[in-house]
């Protein structure tokens, strides 16, 4: 045997040896998708007992037919089991439209925008409750106020609002 049989015969080996642990779990991964695959022929199988005996158990037939649903967040429904219960006359989520009288307006004078929570828009309730936490918030600043109905204030920045912070919290 020549020098170069020897080492080519010495390559093969080690990266026969390199190889075997890539190898076996290759065979693993191919037997496992195996399974796998009998287990999809299985559901398929029993996909239309599962439709006729799904709404006995409370299962709505729609809800697991087809393709998987995306994943999303937690917290956050799949559109496919909120959409039914609009349709059944449940309770529909977030703000009425103007017309049925459920969106009205801000209530700081020149607002405009609609109303979020206690009859202010996002961007004047945050100032609300930067005003309550801070103690100044003023007396016509009331919950749930008419539209367009209170004054808007402009609060000091910089020096000027660490010393109102400093007034308001020796007055208070």
């Amino acid at each position: 045997m020549s020098v170069d049989k020897a080492f080519r015969e010495m390559v093969r080996n080690e990266i026969e040896s390199q190889l075997k642990p890539l190898r076996d779990l290759v065979s693993r991964l191919e037997a496992g998708t195996a399974d796998l695959d009998r287990l999809r022929t299985v559901a398929e199988q029993l996909a239309p007992l599962a439709g006729a005996v799904g709404p006995l158990f409370g299962v709505s037939a729609g809800s697991r037919g087809g393709a998987a649903p995306a994943r999303r967040g937690p917290g956050r429904p799949a559109r496919a089991a909120s959409a039914p219960a609009a349709a059944s006359g449940g309770k529909k989520r977030g703000r009425k439209p103007a017309a049925e009288g459920g969106a009205r307006d801000c209530a700081i004078k020149g607002c405009g925008k609609p109303s979020r929570t206690k009859g202010y828009c996002a961007a004047h309730y945050q100032k609300l409750r930067m005003l309550e936490k801070t103690n100044r918030r003023p007396n016509n600043w009331v919950d749930y106020a008419e539209p367009n109905s209170v004054e808007d204030i402009k609060l000091p920045r910089g020096r000027a609002a660490a010393k109102a912070l400093a007034e308001a919290k020796n007055a208070g």
